[in-house]
């Protein structure tokens, strides 16, 4: 069993909740209320995760300064650790060139990438990943090349997709009701919808989360973010670190 932290900060768990951009139903699904329990170049990165793992880059400081080009003199973006969601920021490695290390980052647009200093971060590692196939409605947890779990999905809808792209695991949020709108669990993702820039009040982050509505599982009832079961949810957040690549298909 991996072991996740899940974080304790109301504002956390509110945040997360209420931002999400893909947690409330597009038919009027209800969004989370009340304080909550806040419970790893690109192709060669997703072919590494394929063969061996991944690895996960966790900021050691109160921030960090993340450069366009390894080398830079001048930061490009300068990110707060915990993030905005009061986690660990935590990093997905992309590529590796001597003290620098080409990270996934938790920005739009989707799919952005910087470059950090290895000594700002601690490394680890994780040879499972998540693949989710929107066209069939299911999720793969891999270990490597072996099947851990499989599972229905419910995406996005219409004029708020889920969009496909490779991204991570940012925080583990526990709602105050596991049997509510959220679930059991909701992982923070790294990526953001492409239609809303705003939502709920938060900035539109996608999520994977549990869901009190089993018989959505299989169609398009999201504002973007992917609905699992609680049983699947809970088998992520025992099993699956902070960090674990996500890949979202076309």
């Amino acid at each position: 069993m991996r072991h996740v932290k899940i974080y304790t900060g109301a504002l956390l768990a509110a945040g997360l909740i209420a931002g999400t951009a893909a947690c409330g139903s597009s038919s009027g699904g209800t969004s989370g209320s009340g304080p909550s329990k806040t419970a790893q170049p690109a192709a060669a990165g997703e072919q590494q995760q394929r063969q061996g793992g991944a690895e996960i880059a966790t900021v050691r400081g109160r921030q960090i300064a993340v450069h366009r080009r390894k080398g830079d003199g001048a930061a490009w973006k300068t990110l707060s650790s915990p993030n905005e969601m009061g986690a660990t920021r935590v990093f997905l490695v992309d590529a590796r060139d001597g003290d620098w290390l080409k990270v996934l980052l938790p920005v739009r647009p989707n799919g952005s990438t910087g470059w950090v200093k290895a000594s700002d971060v601690k490394l680890t590692s994780t040879t499972r990943r998540v693949e989710i196939a929107p066209k069939v409605f299911t999720f793969t947890v891999f270990d490597g090349d072996k099947v851990l779990r499989t599972g229905k999905v419910a995406t996005g809808e219409g004029g708020t997709p889920t969009p496909a792209g490779r991204f991570y695991f940012t925080e583990l949020v526990q709602p105050p009701n596991p049997n509510g709108a959220y679930g059991a669990y909701a992982f923070g993702l790294s990526g953001f919808s492409p239609t809303l820039q705003t939502f709920a009040g938060g900035p539109g982050q996608l999520a994977v989360h549990g869901t009190n509505q089993a018989s959505a599982l299989g169609s398009k009832v999201s504002h973007g973010c992917v609905r699992v079961s609680n049983d699947d949810i809970t088998w992520m957040a025992k099993n699956l670190a902070i960090g674990t690549p996500v890949v979202v298909k076309e």
